[in-house]
């Protein structure tokens, strides 16, 4: 009940609905829970008696009934619907909003199909819970609490055998309930697998292709989507066990109505058409208990859905601001490290005893083999990470006692993976600061030598770019990115191998627009092409997590170290 009560706390802002929503359940519930006493007073009023007025009265009382129960049926459905509808909105946006809020460590521990899952497969299974099972849930409970309470006004003694089953029913439901929320959690989470499949295989289209992979995708679909199967029949066959059980203990409760009140009649104890309305409303009774039954297990599915969505939501993010965090005022650009430690796991470190000092201005570059380090100071600048050890301050404030939000605005990072928006040249470059104008954009656009290939497609700064910036080569969408960049205006620039992946003419390019970026900022460059950083004004040279080296391109030709044979294997060829 902890995580439906949770989840009823989403129904709070739209009470006045939810508590119309109820009175259309109960008002059309009642309709259903006047027919057997219909029979009974046709069975003892009309046709022992010959009544035609009582034949009429209850012939337009019908007929009034079931107009206005049309009527609340609608209002509960429509009302019920819309709450339900505007509840799921909004788990949904607080779950997106949440999840963008998760440090970076959250998403690399995790599939993306897995996350992609949590809002869609999680969010709209707890739906069922909010909108039909609620509906059957008020709509069957009244029909049950009415039919016992007429029982008990027609033969109490009568009523009380009935119910010696129900113990039984509640153990029943209770019991299978527990089996149905652990199976409902397994579907889940295969479900969510078969999402992750999906879109990694999607994503990385080309390499499937490219390597003959898809007869081998399609066999690991297929081992998931069985995995899912298996689940959802877990989850079928409890539920199709639990119905004729719930039906097999009512049907015990309907035999003893007919012998022990089979007696009554005969011995004239109890009428022949309150027998039979007691039959009907005793019928009323083992119809909402079943489909209680089923209700409950959609409940105890959406609650297994429910439970992912919040502990997603009950996951704190590893990097966030600490307690009295001011806003990082406009920096001069003087980044250090001072005996900074740091490790993705435990007990292994990426970075030992990192000191460094970029002075505002300063084109910082990091090189050395791969798995030395380079990256990871790049994303410890930025606060993506913490340090596990040491100090790193912009201008001689810890960025730990500054905002996220205020230190992230004065840094900007150009990556060589570069990341684009299915959407408009324009928008992706205004992506860099929402509030610029369209000649600051174009002005941007110029600065990273994009302006002339935009304008020459047919619909220039309007131009759909496609998932990714799939329309695009790979030199125009790191020069989007540069332009991106620029527009930021960043007083930090950290660059992770942004040409490594172009072709000579592109690279060239984007070098050019590359410079005009660096100009008055204190950059780091992290770079395996050593042609690119040798204007750097300090070269850091790493190996297993330490600065090995450090100086200018000449200071370090010069020593002979790994700088010089990284040099030396590059050029001379």
């Amino acid at each position: 009940m902890t995580a439906y009560k949770r989840l009823m706390n989403y129904i709070r802002p739209y009470m006045g609905k939810m508590a119309a929503a109820i009175v259309c359940i109960i008002l059309a519930a009642s309709g259903n829970l006047y027919v057997p006493w219909i029979i009974k007073d046709v069975i003892d009023k009309v046709l022992m008696t010959k009544d035609m007025t009582m034949l009429n009265v209850i012939a337009f009382g019908i007929i009034v009934i079931f107009f206005f129960r049309g009527i609340f049926s609608y209002g509960q459905t429509y009302l019920m619907s819309y709450v339900g509808q505007k509840v799921i909105i909004d788990i949904r946006e607080e779950v997106y909003r949440h999840i963008q809020r998760l440090s970076l460590s959250y998403y690399e521990k995790r599939q993306t199909g897995t996350i992609m899952s949590y809002i869609t497969n999680d969010v709209s299974a707890v739906q069922g819970a909010l909108v039909d099972s609620v509906i059957e849930l008020f709509t069957e409970g009244m029909t049950l609490l009415g039919s016992m309470g007429a029982m008990f006004y027609l033969d109490w003694k009568l009523s009380l055998l009935t119910f010696i089953t129900m113990p039984l029913v509640a153990q029943a439901i209770k019991v299978f309930g527990k089996k149905l929320r652990r199976a409902s959690t397994v579907m889940q989470e295969r479900s969510a697998d078969i999402t992750s499949i999906l879109q990694e295989s999607i994503s990385a289209v080309r390499v499937i292709k490219s390597f003959v992979r898809e007869e081998y995708e399609i066999d690991r679909f297929k081992k998931e989507n069985y995995s899912n199967f298996r689940a959802q029949m877990k989850t079928a066959q409890l539920m199709a066990t639990l119905t004729p059980v719930i039906e097999f203990l009512a049907a015990i409760g309907v035999t003893a109505i007919i012998w022990y009140g089979g007696i009554e009649v005969i011995n004239e104890e109890l009428t022949a058409g309150s027998l039979i309305a007691f039959l009907v409303y005793a019928v009323n009774i083992s119809n909402p208990i079943k489909r209680l039954s089923k209700v409950y297990g959609n409940i105890q599915r959406a609650l297994a859905a429910a439970q992912r969505v919040f502990d997603v939501l009950d996951t704190k993010p590893e990097i966030q601001d600490m307690p009295g965090a001011v806003e990082l005022p406009t920096i001069r650009g003087e980044v250090s490290f001072t005996n900074v430690n740091f490790g993705y796991k435990e007990d292994e470190l990426a970075l030992e005893n990192i000191t460094l000092i970029a002075e505002p201005g300063q084109m910082v570059a990091i090189v050395g083999p791969s798995g030395a380090g380079k990256t990871t100071i790049a994303n410890l600048v930025p606060r993506f990470y913490d340090p596990t050890g040491g100090v790193i301050s912009i201008d001689g404030v810890d960025i730990k006692t500054v905002t996220l939000d205020s230190l992230r605005r004065q840094i900007g990072i150009v990556p060589q993976e570069t990341v684009l928006f299915n959407g408009t040249v324009f928008e992706n470059i205004l992506y860099g600061r929402l509030e610029a104008t369209e000649e600051e954009v174009i002005a941007a656009a110029k600065a990273a030598n994009a302006h002339e290939f935009i304008t020459k497609t047919t619909e220039g700064y309007k131009t759909q770019i496609g998932e990714r910036g799939s329309k695009l080569s790979g030199g125009q969408r790191q020069r989007i990115a540069i332009a991106r960049a620029i527009l930021k205006d960043p007083r930090v620039l950290i660059l992770d191998e942004a040409t490594s992946a172009l072709d000579p003419e592109s690279e060239k390019l984007v070098q050019q627009a590359l410079d005009k970026l660096l100009v008055g900022r204190t950059s780091f460059v992290i770079a395996h092409r050593l042609s690119t950083i040798q204007r750097a004004d300090l070269i850091l040279v790493m190996e297993k997590g330490k600065i090995v080296e450090s100086g200018t391109h000449k200071e370090l030709l010069a020593t002979g170290g790994l700088y010089s044979n990284l040099y030396h294997l590059q050029f001379d060829r």
